[in-house]
């Protein structure tokens, strides 16, 4: 028995491609200081999340994986994605890197690991997959998918690859819906992960959001993420403010309307809170 056992909600999962499945809501650690991260993480499992988001990028993945081994719980219940970091697009250099993701959080396989970026100027994503497939194959990883990935780098890597990603992280919410990116990934078995799922705290205000949030009795974050939910996106909110990780995982308790999913989705206007991917390069210096 772990010390969290009693947790309260149950959370949705979502089948992947290869026949495992992930939480749909989960914690991200993503802009969360290493000396935070063990105790943020600890409190967010404690508070009933089961799938911890995070990235070499981050430089938190050591914290993550003793929070993982210090909740007690174990730790085929605790579904862990890390994401390879934009200077090791060299095959060789990749499987390097995914080692130093294991050996940072202590495991002996992650759940799933992304490839962060395309960068359409670094190398080529198309061997850095295939990297990806021979760690997939090993068994130490679960699962393998994409991040930021537009549909042209997802229909290339179908072209020339063997193994079809298993979700793709991109950045999603009400001011970028990413309809066109989300339809081609279902069609695929290609479930969205969206990141940045508030717009970065732009859409809490929104007179919309405010004006639904108001009638049913809960804050826009939470109507926020629960249009998340509803149109089948998975999401990690950030946050180490104790009672905004509770907010975020209470969301369980009510629906919207299809009045309401309309209206939010209408809010859309392509608006970026991050790099365009098909602009953004990492340039190893």
């Amino acid at each position: 028995m772990g010390v969290f056992d009693e947790a309260m909600t149950e959370i949705p999962s979502i089948p992947l491609n290869n026949g495992t499945s992930i939480p749909q809501l989960g914690f991200g650690v993503f802009q969360i200081e290493p000396e935070n991260t063990k105790e943020a993480t600890l409190k967010a499992l404690e508070v009933g999340y089961r799938h911890i988001d995070t990235a070499e990028m981050y430089g938190n993945e050591k914290e993550v994986g003793q929070a993982v081994a210090a909740s007690g719980i174990p730790r085929e219940e605790v579904f862990v994605t890390s994401k390879l970091n934009n200077g090791f697009h060299d095959p060789e250099a990749a499987k390097t890197a995914f080692d130093g993701t294991l050996e940072a959080l202590d495991f002996d396989y992650v759940d799933l690991f992304l490839i962060h970026w395309p960068l359409p100027g670094v190398g080529n994503f198309v061997d850095t997959w295939k990297a990806l497939e021979e760690v997939y194959a090993s068994g130490r990883a679960r699962a393998i998918g994409v991040s930021n990935f537009q549909e042209h780098h997802l229909r290339r890597l179908m072209q020339e690859s063997t193994v079809v990603p298993a979700v793709n992280q991109i950045e999603v919410h009400p001011y970028l819906t990413q309809d066109a990116l989300r339809a081609f990934g279902t069609e695929h078995g290609i479930p969205t992960e969206a990141w940045s799922p508030i717009a970065q705290g732009k859409v809490l205000d929104d007179p919309t959001i405010v004006r639904i949030a108001e009638r049913i009795g809960k804050s826009t974050a939470q109507v926020t993420l629960r249009w998340h939910i509803q149109r089948g996106d998975i999401v990690f909110p950030k946050s180490v403010t104790e009672s905004r990780v509770r907010e975020n995982f209470d969301i369980f308790d009510f629906e919207l309307t299809d009045l309401d999913m309309t209206d939010i989705s209408t809010l859309n206007k392509d608006e970026r809170t991050g790099p365009n991917p098909d602009e953004f390069n990492y340039i190893p210096s």
